[in-house]
């Protein structure tokens, strides 16, 4: 190289177009974030959006209700942002996007922590007038929904937060009994008796979607109930057969296992699998002592005899011949003789449910105490009828968890106590059993069972009155018409996101039983019926109904509760003697099944959504929670669903993929990041998930989203700095561009229709990762990276300064909007560092609108050509630099060999100095030498370095020849040289 420098070199630092902005580099988000919050509220963004959105289609993502009980969690974070871009996103491709936030304000919780205070003052509930109680109930969920309000604000959740809707809101109770009366008028509630979850705890049945699965350990028994005999009728009327069979059987006992000894009382049958073979087993061999003894016989499932005989402590047994349970008449109960209460047969039944995984291939059938009992002895009232069997289901275990007068002999006994510990049932149980010889074997295990997911206190299967609400009874007398076949038809009709949601609520539906709609309970909207006393039939006068909502509609829930409620709504009509007021309150499932019809379609409060909406977004657990009771309420009242698409969600998991929970000191407050880092690295977060799996968040996941966060702020700086020198009478047209500046345009109209597109798909993901390669690798290391001396040195002239410039404008409007839903408040800030003004807001614009025409395939297709070259010699520049033969790129000038005509041909006419940010580049098509630099991929490329020749430009820092060849300017080039004029015309 022979660089020279100029003896006394001007600073010319004042005169090159440097980017100028006051937007900071640090960010400061826990601090600045409340401001904007102020600014929008100052504002009224939110009114803004409607007024300017009045004349568009509607979008109506209709909010699940989170329940109103505490401070709110990283599960409330992820699921309000996901909302919020949803709506926002919707908002700016060109819909009326309103948004109206809901609390679900009744039920056990919140009744739940009122009585804990009473009981830590000493009061009783049951003393305390019930609508004082529930005022106390009404206030406890105010003062959350209050603070969760500002906690959800705090993240940048736009919506109507001062017109929410609340489930305890008194036109809201008059609503959910309006709906629940029409579900009676139709005739799709009744009252029945089955088992259902029970909390002993908290004194009230529970549906499935408020049960939680724990690990528990349960006792286990192997119980022998005596062979009576065989039938000859089962038999054909072989009465040889029919005698043989039982005197193989004579003294033998068919085996069951349970794991809930408690229930043994409660026994009324016994359930096999035609499809199952079955044999006769003789002990031949058994320790002293033991409860299986030598020459007892036990009828057992082929596949488990072995097994079973071996919890029996059985040396040695033989199998004496193959059995037909069914050919067996019927079985003693194993407490038969105790306190003369177990004096009936006990019929064996063909069951579906049964099968030889596990236990003896019999399952021991309690009616009052499990779903597959019930539904088995229902199925078989008419057989067991003709046998003589009584088919009264016994109410063995009371609300209380104590055994009741239907199971002699256990008096006192309890099942489960007040605070969810196991009760003296089992151990009374099975020593009763142990007593009559009816034990084979006990033991212990550990599995999965249900708790109630408020109290974390298991539950039971109890049998208890009940409404309901048919699954699979015609409405209406039209035939197929059913609760469950509108409901799959709706799942049909419905899109999900992710398509697998289908299938899961679909598996549900098609498998529940009827849903349990009462709760023995005090807070929430009670079921507002009147039953007659003689016939059972519930009161159905729209009359009568009309009052009831009416006064709900003044006064709340609580007029039914009010002095004299029976005679103000039966009136004069009905005897008030003749009728059952229902004190029973409903599920709350129920109440935020129902919003859509008091949220969705009351245009006077909110006159911006629409039913049925156009989404509805939750946890995947709500398959079978408010996805499932707002499907089935909607099919029930309308024969529909309320939703258009389903999109679900993960869980939250800590860094390792573990289940968060405060035990294991694993839980990430949203409280705690935003005071650290700010709601938008949180939002970030959300966004850059993938939120139809569990979602990790821990110190290093937050620290990454942290780190992407700051190069997109970089990105966003230094746009702002060079707009700085953007003027609009400056514009240059697209057809007058330099091929870059179209190639970015370009890559824009591509971005314009994929990031649109994953919007559209509510995939915010890929939008993320769109515009993150696109700022840090497309952008900042490629075209900014380029257009820094043009941008900085070329004169005001300058096509090419004007062109970037102007690209630079469209870079800006276009990213501002894209990132707008997802940080909300960085590109409000970044909107205003350059537009500032009272009513000026990103949020409230739409994307921009990017011409079709800025697509150029083939220019993209020769660019990327171009840019596969320039990867080689960057590489080989990165080798100088680390070899510390050069320091900065621009003291190179490489001569690069191509031998790939098409490179070299994408080449022509392009200066690839240029482009490699080089002083000079000597392009040839001839062989390279050996010790030339090559990338393994990129075949017929290859470099040769070498330092550029010339003296150092004092402004750019180029090295040229032509430095000093204009007289005015003698160090610099004529390219700086005439931008110093153009610079001093202009008076700069």
């Amino acid at each position: 190289m022979t660089e020279t420098t100029a003896a006394t070199e001007t600073d010319y630092s004042s005169t090159l177009f440097l980017p100028e902005t006051q937007f900071p580099m640090r960010a400061g988000l826990p601090d600045r974030e409340p401001g904007w919050l102020k600014r929008w509220e100052d504002m009224d963004i939110y009114k803004l959006q409607r007024e300017q959105a009045q004349d568009r289609p509607l979008f109506t993502l209709h909010d699940g209700p989170p329940y109103a009980n505490g401070n709110i969690h990283i599960g409330h974070a992820l699921n309000k942002t996901l909302k919020d871009i949803v709506s926002r996103s919707m908002q700016m491709l060109g819909f009326n996007a309103a948004y109206v936030p809901g609390w679900d304000c009744h039920g056990l919780p919140i009744e739940w922590k009122i009585e804990e205070q009473y009981r830590a003052k000493g009061r009783d509930k049951n003393e305390v007038p019930i609508n004082e109680f529930r005022a106390e109930c009404r206030a406890f969920a105010t003062q959350w929904v209050n603070v969760q309000r500002e906690e959800f604000k705090r993240l940048g959740i736009l919506g109507e937060w001062d017109n929410p809707y609340l489930t305890m809101s008194f036109d809201a109770e008059a609503q959910i009994a309006r709906e629940l009366m029409k579900v009676s008028t139709s005739g799709q509630l009744y009252r029945g008796s089955k088992p259902v979850m029970w909390s002993v705890v908290e004194r009230t049945a529970l549906a499935e979607a408020e049960i939680e699965y724990a690990d528990y350990e349960s006792d286990t028994i192997w119980v022998k109930f005596p062979i009576l005999g065989a039938s000859s009728e089962v038999q054909g009327g072989d009465f040889a057969r029919s005698a043989q069979l039982t005197r193989d059987l004579a003294d033998a006992s068919v085996v069951i296992w349970t794991t809930t000894p408690w229930t043994i009382p409660a026994n009324r049958a016994i359930s096999f699998s035609s499809k199952i073979a079955y044999g006769l087993y003789e002990v031949t061999q058994a320790l002293e002592g033991n409860w299986a003894a030598t020459g007892e016989k036990y009828v057992l499932a082929d596949k488990l005899a072995a097994e079973v005989l071996a919890k029996g402590k059985v040396e040695a047994f033989a199998r004496l011949r193959d059995v037909n349970p069914a050919d067996i008449t019927a079985c003693a109960h194993p407490l038969r003789g105790l306190d003369g209460g177990y004096e009936f047969n006990v019929p064996l039944l063909d069951g579906e449910h049964v099968t030889d995984d596990a236990g003896t291939g019999f399952v021991h059938t309690a009616p009052g105490h499990g779903l597959d009992d019930f539904e088995i002895w229902m199925n078989s009232g008419r057989l067991l009828a003709e046998r003589g069997i009584d088919t009264t289901i016994p109410y063995v275990v009371g609300d209380d968890g104590f055994y009741t007068k239907d199971a002699p002999g256990f008096d006192g006994a309890r099942v489960i106590d007040d605070s969810g510990k196991k009760g003296d049932a089992n151990n009374r149980v099975i020593a009763a059993l142990a007593d009559r010889h009816a034990m084979l074997a006990r033991g212990r295990v550990k599995h999965s069972y249900p708790h109630s997911w408020r109290s974390k206190k298991p539950v039971i299967y109890r049998n208890t009155p009940q409404w309901f609400v048919y699954m699979d009874r015609d409405i209406a007398g039209a035939a197929g018409d059913t609760l469950r076949t509108r409901a799959l038809n709706a799942i049909d009709a419905t899109k999900f996101y992710p398509a697998a949601g289908q299938n899961r609520l679909r598996a549900m539906i098609a498998d529940r039983p009827d849903w349990v709609l009462s709760r023995q309970r005090a807070w929430g909207v009670p079921i507002t019926v009147f039953v007659n006393k003689t016939t059972g039939e519930i009161l159905k006068d729209e009359t009568v109904n009309h009052r009831i909502a009416d006064a709900f509609e003044e006064e709340g829930a609580d007029a039914w509760y009010a002095a004299g409620a029976a005679e103000r709504f039966l009136g004069t009509s009905h005897a008030v003697a003749d009728y059952e007021m229902v004190t029973d309150i409903l599920d709350v499932w129920f109440d935020s099944g129902t919003t859509h019809s008091w949220v969705l379609r009351n245009k006077q409060k909110w006159p911006h959504l629409k039913f049925p909406a156009s989404m509805y977004l939750e946890g995947s657990d709500q398959h079978r929670g408010w996805f499932h009771s707002s499907l089935l309420e909607s099919c029930a009242t309308n024969g529909f669903a309320p939703y258009s698409s389903v999109l679900t969600h993960g869980f939250t998991m800590d860094g390792e993929g573990k289940k968060m929970s405060k035990s294991l000191g694993n839980t990430v407050a949203p409280q705690d990041i935003i005071k650290q880092y700010g709601a938008d690295i949180l939002r970030l977060w959300v966004a850059s998930s993938d939120y139809s799996e569990d979602l990790r968040l821990g110190k290093e996941i937050i620290q990454t989203t942290v780190d992407s966060y700051r190069k997109l702020r970089n990105t966003l700086r230094w746009l702002l700095g060079n707009l700085a020198h953007y003027q609009p009478a400056d514009v240059v047209t697209f057809d007058a561009m330099p091929e870059l500046e179209q190639l970015m345009l370009h890559r824009l109209a591509q971005l314009d229709e994929q990031v649109r597109g994953a919007y559209k798909e509510y995939d915010y993901r890929r939008v993320v990762s769109l515009l993150t390669n696109f700022m840090n690798i497309e952008l900042s290391a490629f075209y900014f990276d380029i257009r820094k001396d043009a941008l900085y040195c070329d004169p005001i002239s300058s096509v090419k300064r004007r062109a970037s410039l102007t690209v630079l404008n469209h870079l800006f409007d276009c990213l501002t909007a894209w990132l707008a839903p997802i940080l909300v408040f960085t590109m409000e800030e970044v909107w205003l560092e350059r537009h500032p003004g009272a009513d000026s807001s990103v949020h409230l614009r739409l994307f921009p609108e990017v011409p079709a025409e800025w697509l150029n395939e083939g220019l993209a297709d020769k660019w990327a050509k171009i840019r596969t070259v320039r990867r080689v010699v960057t590489g080989a520049l990165e080798v100088e630099r680390r070899e510390k033969r050069i320091g900065s790129s621009l003291e190179a000038a490489p001569r690069v060999f191509i031998t790939d005509e098409a490179l070299l041909t994408a080449l022509a006419g392009e200066d690839l100095a240029e482009i490699a940010i080089t002083s000079a580049i000597e392009i040839g098509n001839a062989d390279a030498p050996d010790t030339a630099f090559r990338l393994d991929d990129v075949p017929g490329v290859a470099v040769v370095s070498a330092l550029a020749e010339g003296t150092r430009c004092a402004r750019s820092w180029r090295i040229q020849p032509d430095v000093g060849s204009d007289p005015q300017y003698p160090d610099v080039t004529p390219r700086d040289a005439q931008a110093l004029r153009e610079r001093a015309a202009a008076g700069l």
